[in-house]
């Protein structure tokens, strides 16, 4: 095996993700097993949805699946219902578009994937609270969930639309520091 071969993708949106992903999951497993890449993971925009079919179909070719979810993370709380605006705080914006504006949103992307067994029920978990709890616009988990639910997850806010990048496009750098 080659250097080649060990190559991962960790952030892949499949026909899950709507409106952004494309791949159907047993088109994507037939070019990872046709490229001899050990594994895959899949990281859909707030959900869940395709880890079951995923995770069979992948086991069943000899490719390791790594489960993943690229959530919305609410800064301000998962119930707050306003958009906020990274340059200084909460921003009602106008009646046509109450999101208005750079940096006015209810969340940031963060990137997350289950390293253990456990991590996969945090997973879960997360997935469903952020729907249940968190909607607003987006299916959205907190702070406090993240930390409730965090042992066995592996994340990152690398994203350009995630948290540390806000406050680093916003100016405020001790904020980027803090998060």
């Amino acid at each position: 095996m080659t250097v080649d071969d060990q190559f991962v993708h960790l952030h892949v949106h499949t026909e899950y993700s709507m409106l952004d992903g494309a791949a159907r999951v047993p088109d994507l497993l037939a070019e990872v097993q046709r490229l001899n890449m050990p594994a895959i993971a899949m990281t859909d925009h707030g959900n869940l949805y395709g880890a079951y079919e995923f995770y069979k179909k992948a086991k069943a070719l000899g490719i390791n699946p790594i489960i993943g979810l690229e959530g919305y993370y609410a800064p301000q709380g998962r119930f707050e219902r306003r958009p906020f605006d990274f340059g200084g705080g909460f921003d009602e914006g106008t009646p046509e578009d109450p999101a208005a504006g750079r940096g006015k949103h209810g969340y940031t992307h963060m990137t997350l994937w289950a390293e253990t067994t456990p991590g996969m029920h945090n997973l879960f978990r997360l997935s469903s609270l952020a729907s249940l709890e968190g909607f607003y616009h987006k299916p959205r988990f907190d702070r406090e969930l993240l930390e409730r639910y965090s042992t066995g997850l592996i994340g990152t806010t690398g994203c350009p639309s995630g948290e540390v990048n806000r406050w680093l496009q916003a100016g405020q750098y001790d904020r980027a520091l803090a998060a």
